[in-house]
């Protein structure tokens, strides 16, 4: 699993109502579900493949609790530059209600009113970036779907709408790493989500 260089590794929450149903979920401090917490334990086994410098974390409850039952939380920095693309007036909807109304929707596209541009998300994952750029070992973040998704474009130089390209379940592992000497950004694996399976 480990490659050459530092690498970040990213973990998406567990599953909570919202996620479930597919509603928006940005700053809403929506719970874990049972289902969801369970995932969150299974975490703990596959992360102990590396040794971290640093673990940062949302502040929002379902990805700190989620980092907590990992095994993690007492070693965790909650940052708010990890929390989830804030929705503005989207938030707590499905994509498919929101397309009842402005058919062909997409947030990566068409934004959201009165909440971040994907731009601005994209701003907040350059951070996290520079800063784990500067660390020396393995980093672990928890995070959120939309957001984790702009980071790894981020990572890869890409826009941050091209997010729209890496699906991210609840529960995945993700790493970002380099390729041979560290020079080149890369994925190492994506959306791992065997760990869950039993």
């Amino acid at each position: 699993m480990k490659t050459r260089g530092p690498q970040v590794v990213l973990v998406r929450h567990g599953e909570t109502a919202w996620s479930r149903s597919g509603q928006h979920t940005g700053r809403t401090d929506v719970p874990l579900l049972e289902d969801g917490r369970k995932m969150a334990a299974l975490l703990g086994s596959p992360l102990r493949a590396w040794t971290f410098a640093q673990v940062w974390t949302s502040p929002l409850s379902r990805a700190f609790e989620t980092c907590a039952l990992a095994g993690y939380g007492d070693a965790a920095q909650r940052r708010d530059d990890l929390m989830e693309w804030d929705y503005g007036d989207h938030e707590g909807r499905t994509g498919a209600e929101i397309r009842v109304e402005h058919p062909g929707w997409t947030v990566w596209k068409d934004g959201v009113p009165h909440g971040e541009t994907a731009q601005q998300v994209g701003a907040r994952a350059d951070q996290v970036i520079a800063d784990a750029r500067e660390e020396k070992g393995d980093i672990l973040i928890f995070s959120h779907g939309h957001f984790l998704r702009v980071l790894a474009a981020r990572w890869l130089g890409l826009p941050p709408g091209d997010g729209r390209l890496f699906l991210l379940s609840t529960g995945s592992i993700s790493v970002l790493g380099f390729d041979g000497d560290a020079a080149q950004p890369a994925l190492a694996s994506w959306n791992d989500t065997t760990h869950l399976k039993g």
